[in-house]
């Protein structure tokens, strides 16, 4: 069953065609890879989904149901979560605050019982704080709860970035170079650490990243763009050997 479905969806900038005619679809529960050289469109596809742009043609639809006009805040709370290439984290907010932050986004309740320390103000903060802190054990940061987000270094402010993703509930998560500024081996956490999360939390995954080693260990399909058109799909061992999506990235052929 697809959970994501792009239909012709085309984007331009100025005299830039960032996108043209892309149809693909994400099925529920698989983890898919969207791949391709800088500037072929990937960040743009992402940001349509996200509801940060709308496509100049073509139709983004998720459980069935058109997104067009909907808001970013609209979608989030449909289940559809990202993280991006640039760390978005509050910055002088603890790990524990910035994770806080998401489950709040589905509190139920609001400035007047905040400033009374109503029940439900007070039942929703330690919901909040519960969640928070089961995720940062689930991914293997417990232990950085109480540090400022800004102090830590890359690899763990993207678990963080990824616990904030997930503490939204989503169905779908869009991962936005997700292994940015990581070493060989924090590659190879992040991968099993995605397995687990998509296992766990029966999460479908539309993965954008230029490591090869991370898209190929964890994606079950790939589809790959070049100056903003679909040039491939398949498995990620046809994918390894496509003369045409070698060209893309060298240059040249094998």
């Amino acid at each position: 069953m697809a959970l994501l479905e792009i239909t012709s969806v085309s984007k331009r900038f100025g005299g830039v065609q960032a996108l043209e005619d892309v149809t693909f679809e994400v099925r529920e529960g698989e983890i898919l890879g969207l791949i391709g050289p800088n500037g072929a469109g990937k960040t743009t596809m992402f940001n349509i989904v996200s509801g940060v742009f709308e496509a100049d043609q073509g139709h983004v639809r998720f459980r069935d149901q058109d997104l067009r006009g909907l808001r970013p805040h609209r979608r989030a709370r449909m289940g559809i979560a990202r993280t991006f290439q640039n760390l978005q984290l509050f910055q002088r907010m603890t790990v524990l605050e910035n994770l806080m932050v998401s489950v709040d986004a589905f509190a139920r309740r609001g400035l007047l019982a905040d400033a009374l320390r109503l029940p439900v103000a007070r039942f929703e903060e330690k919901r909040a704080d519960e969640r928070a802190q089961s995720l940062l054990y689930f991914l293997g940061i417990g232990h950085t709860a109480n540090t400022l987000a800004g102090d830590l270094p890359v690899g763990l402010q993207r678990r963080v970035e990824l616990g904030r993703a997930l503490a939204l509930r989503p169905t779908l998560l869009l991962l936005d170079e997700p292994a940015a500024g990581l070493d060989a081996r924090e590659t190879v956490d992040l991968a099993s650490t995605l397995r687990r999360i998509r296992d766990r939390f029966k999460l479908t995954m539309l993965l954008v990243d230029h490591d090869m080693a991370l898209v190929m260990r964890v994606c079950e399909h790939i589809y790959v763009l070049d100056f903003g058109r679909l040039i491939s799909e398949g498995a990620p061992e046809q994918i390894r050997e496509d003369a045409t999506v070698i060209r893309a990235y060298l240059g040249e052929a094998a």
